[in-house]
């Protein structure tokens, strides 16, 4: 897949942060990691990537206030 570099790009951030003592940053990257991932693999697999959908495949809604899913 042309787009992977971004999980590479992704990682190296995380480790960046780890490195630096940036626990939350660093977990919210794994978890950017996840959606990054859902959505390259919907892609690949020639589906459009609803914006909500890798958000519930991670486990995350990531609805506005006031807004129903």
């Amino acid at each position: 897949m042309q787009n992977e570099w971004i999980l590479d790009v992704l990682a190296d951030l995380k480790t960046f942060a780890q490195q630096n003592g940036l626990g939350v940053l660093a977990e919210q990257l794994d978890d950017t990691q996840l959606v990054a991932a859902s959505e390259l693999a919907l892609i690949g697999e020639g589906q459009i990537a609803d914006e909500r959908g890798p958000a519930y495949a991670a486990g995350y809604n990531i609805g506005g206030l006031g807004r129903r899913l």
